[in-house]
């Protein structure tokens, strides 16, 4: 038998469980046959990063950890407690969070990290301990840091607890001008995201938080995009991010231009990054703006609470083409178009906006955008601020584009009261069942099943373990009909003010498809 071959067929299984890609092709370039389907394994190994929470001395901010376990209410491609034995999923300390003046934010590199650790300015942490260690699947731990000096978070997980593994991080802020509730998914590195909804208004601060998780640097473009088109900007390409570091990046900084909405488009040259938006307003408070979905023809953003008192849809076509676009909103009973704000024409490379007030109307919704009628399907990305309370007592929180829950996807940090899960049946009806984990320090799993009727938004309580210690995990399973989107929504309301975060649930990726032998390698000869 040739075993190098062999080892090639073995090293090449393992790469796709590791990142998630297959790809699948007939022996003769045909299409693959019914005895060459591919098979959906768990992946082996997933990478999250978490942005460095908050500038305000005041902060409190909250970790939760969590894979989901295999066959209960997890699907198949979570693992099992008694199977997660040389399996880690932790959560590090970047290298450094490179801190700077405003107008310096964007000159981030190896040189500004080299003099900012002579001055005692930046220093590395004093130790390599996890600030997050999950140990099993099905049962979430949690972490907490104080103030403004607490890290971005580099991590790892392998073996069982890497299918699903999804980390929550939520900071309070309780008072300044980056108030409110501070809720992000850590997210996976990517190379290519687009952030819509994001402001260098004068009364905003804006930043958008680039951290590297790997062994060598990354060199990273931002491109900045208004209402008329691409924005001057100076200090935007070729920024540096050493390997291991965080760099926040004022986007203020990178222009001269002020623009109420600006679209934020983040690539890479080198290497990968993980990224997301700090939005934080003097009178609108604070929170993390994540990456939309790709850009697409049709998006739906779920999850917009019933009491939300002004929302703003923000959208950009990165094609060649102007998009026109029919704005729907996917209410308890059914979908309307919301009056005064059917529709939206986003020209080609442009930042288009919708102020559509308290379009929810007491009632939780979602909304769905799509091609106007005779229109083609050109793509764009978008994102919602979404306002509750008003005057000095208003909070914002933001929703972008998610794609469906095709298998699973998660929510950790929950807590007994003030967590609503959305869900949304754009198209047919869809039975989905969810699963609430046990608790951070106690508690029995709960699991309940609803119908989301087609072209409706389903906002629910969602079921709270028995015996609940601590915060718990939410996972999202459907089971039959047509697609579903999620989102949840976590109300920490204080002093008046109506404090909250959205967390859109996009699948978890927890399972890839791997390619059967198309071909008996044992007749091989050496």
């Amino acid at each position: 038998m040739n075993r190098t071959t062999l080892s090639l067929l073995a090293a090449v299984t393992s790469l796709a469980a590791v990142t998630g890609f297959a790809a699948l092709t007939a022996p003769d370039g045909g299409t693959a046959t019914e005895a060459t389907a591919p098979a959906r394994l768990p992946v082996e190994r997933s990478s999250l990063l978490c942005p460095a929470p908050a500038t305000s001395d005041l902060a409190e901010t909250v970790y939760t950890s969590y894979t989901p376990q295999s066959g209960a209410g997890a699907g198949a491609g979570g693992g099992s407690a008694s199977s997660s034995g040389g399996s880690t999923a932790e959560l590090r300390p970047s290298v450094a969070t490179l801190r700077g003046p405003a107008d310096d934010a964007g000159k981030a590199g190896e040189e500004k990290k080299d003099e900012a650790e002579k001055d005692g300015s930046t220093k590395k942490p004093p130790s390599d301990k996890p600030v997050v260690s999950l140990k099993q699947p099905g049962k979430p731990v949690g972490a907490k840091a104080s103030g403004s000096t607490a890290p971005a978070l580099v991590g790892t997980a392998t073996g069982s607890l890497a299918p699903g593994w999804t980390t929550q991080q939520t900071t309070t802020v309780s008072a300044g001008s980056g108030r409110g509730v501070l809720g992000v998914n850590c997210t996976a590195p990517d190379t290519d995201l687009w952030f819509p909804g994001a402001s260098i208004a004068k009364d905003r601060q804006d930043y958008v938080h680039l951290t590297n998780p790997d062994d060598t640097g990354a060199l990273v473009d931002i491109e900045l995009y208004g209402k008329d088109g691409a924005l001057k900007s100076q200090l935007s390409d070729g920024i540096q991010v050493p390997a291991g570091a965080s760099v926040p990046v004022l986007l203020s900084t990178l222009t001269a231009d002020p623009a109420e909405d600006v679209t934020v488009h983040v690539t890479t040259r080198t290497g990968r990054v993980g990224a997301a938006v700090r939005g934080a307003g003097d009178e609108t408070g604070s929170d993390w703006l994540p990456a939309s979905a790709d850009p697409a023809g049709t998006l739906v953003l779920p999850g917009i609470p019933a009491d939300a008192t002004a929302v703003r849809l923000v959208a950009f076509a990165p094609g060649d083409d102007d998009a026109e676009l029919k704005v729907r909103l996917a209410s308890a009973t059914g979908t309307i178009n919301p009056a005064g704000a059917e529709s939206l024409r986003v020209k080609s490379g442009m930042t288009a906006s919708l102020d559509m007030k308290d379009v929810t109307k007491g009632e939780a919704g979602s909304l769905l955008l799509s091609p106007a009628e005779g229109a083609p399907a050109s793509p764009v990305v978008a994102a919602l601020q979404v306002t509750r309370g008003k005057g000095d007592k208003q909070e914002i929180a933001y929703i972008p584009a998610t794609a469906p829950v095709t298998e699973r996807a998660t929510a950790a940090d929950n807590r007994a009261e003030g967590s609503l899960l959305s869900l949304t049946a754009p198209g047919e009806t869809a039975q989905v069942k969810v699963t609430a984990s046990a608790g951070t320090a106690g508690g029995a799993q709960a699991v309940k099943t609803y119908t989301v009727k087609g072209g409706t938004t389903l906002a629910v309580s969602p079921p709270v373990p028995a015996g609940l210690k601590g915060s718990y995990a939410l996972t999202v399973e459907p089971q039959s009909g047509g697609p579903v989107h999620a989102a949840r929504t976590l109300l920490l309301p204080e002093d008046g003010i109506q404090m909250f975060t959205v967390q859109t649930l996009p699948d978890d990726r927890g399972l890839v498809a791997v390619p059967a032998a198309q071909q008996d390698l044992s007749v091989l000869g050496d």
